[in-house]
């Protein structure tokens, strides 16, 4: 998605729309320029450096971009590697469209589907089915060389207020990446028990306010708009709580990643992607929040050991072969001058494993 969660990052000054901002506009855009900008899904995807680096090594082949969002990463990996092609994934039609129109100039060697990255396999499957639909690599078709996930909502999806994901302007409660069908985030919180509201917002970090937040929604509904959701939520938080950043950004973010399924979607994608890579290809993820980042973690920990069952620090007896290896330990961090150009970018964490041999 190239950019991270609402719940991470967004600070009173990181919409477009923001009203009460001071001053002139972020990087001296006008409103109007903001607006054109997010109505053609403009974004800087993050750490970009890093991801083109880390794909310089793989093999001849596609790599599958999972999160497309405006093609800002797919871009960078055709210019950058003459021997990769990519097939290009996103559950958004404006992220779709604008993909398609930004790795256009690459012709063949980009492929461009609407889909939800938990169907890579079958869209590679379906893709490497039709004749002269794989992209073009030097490779012999179908070699996925690599996968890139950019987890998280989009700027554009962010800083556009129809869209329903940030809680700094008031618009319909929306939240869906894909905005044809599927329940709402206003249908979540209008039928969901206090119950049900209590656990989604204790495990995304309310702990002891989850179930006092989750009591004032439901007596308040019906709730249409972000604008009411944020009050509810402002007015249910006591004070020295409201100090710690916006009492509403955890809901929201709990909201969303329930309404697009995100990390059972992640849960299911890891393994499958980790699978289809050749050997010598890669898996790169960049997540912002820690509910992503444990799924990656361990995920990417159990490919490494094999399936090891030996206790840690004693050697392997169990017979397990491992097919992967990580790349690095722990997780990359955006540089400080990144963060300075895009604040949205200082939550994220980059984690890359390797697979080193065949099934």
């Amino acid at each position: 998605m190239c950019s991270p969660s609402t719940g991470m990052v967004e600070d009173f000054f990181s919409a477009l729309f923001c009203p009460g901002r001071r001053g002139s506009h972020p990087r001296g855009a006008s409103l109007v320029e903001g607006l054109q900008m997010a109505r053609t899904f403009a974004h800087d995807p993050v750490m970009v450096d890093e991801v083109v680096a880390l794909f310089e090594t793989v093999p001849a082949g596609v790599v599958v971009d999972g999160t497309a969002g405006g093609g800002g990463h797919a871009a960078a990996l055709l210019d950058a590697h003459r021997h990769l092609g990519v097939l290009a994934l996103d559950r958004d039609a404006e992220a779709v469209t604008a993909t398609r129109e930004r790795l256009a100039r690459f012709g063949r060697r980009a492929v461009v589907r609407r889909t939800t990255f938990d169907r890579m396999e079958q869209v590679v499957e379906a893709v490497a089915a039709d004749p002269g639909a794989w992209p073009e690599s030097p490779a012999p078709s179908p070699t996925v060389s690599g996968v890139l996930l950019d987890l998280g909502v989009s700027s554009p999806q962010l800083d556009r207020p129809e869209r329903g994901f940030s809680y700094r302007v008031s618009a319909p409660l929306d939240m869906r990446m894909d905005s044809s069908g599927g329940p709402s985030a206003a249908d979540l919180v209008n039928d969901a028990s206090v119950d049900e509201l209590s656990a989604l917002f204790a495990a995304n970090g309310e702990g002891r306010l989850a179930r006092r937040i989750a009591s004032a929604i439901v007596e308040a509904r019906p709730v249409r708009t972000t604008g009411e959701l944020a009050r509810i939520v402002e007015q249910a938080v006591p004070a020295p709580a409201r100090r710690r950043g916006h009492p509403a950004r955890r809901v929201f973010q709990a909201l969303r990643t329930a309404v697009n399924d995100e990390l059972p979607q992640l849960s299911r994608t890891l393994p499958v992607a980790l699978r289809i890579l050749v050997p010598g290809g890669r898996m790169v993820v960049i997540s912002y929040h820690s509910g992503e980042d444990r799924l990656v973690k361990a995920a990417f920990a159990e490919a490494a050991a094999g399936g090891c069952t030996c206790p840690p620090g004693l050697p392997c007896v169990c017979g397990a072969r491992p097919e992967h290896e990580l790349v690095f330990r722990g997780a990359r961090r955006p540089s400080a001058a990144e963060v300075a150009r895009n604040h949205r970018a200082q939550s994220a964490r980059l984690r890359a494993i390797q697979r080193t041999s065949a099934a």
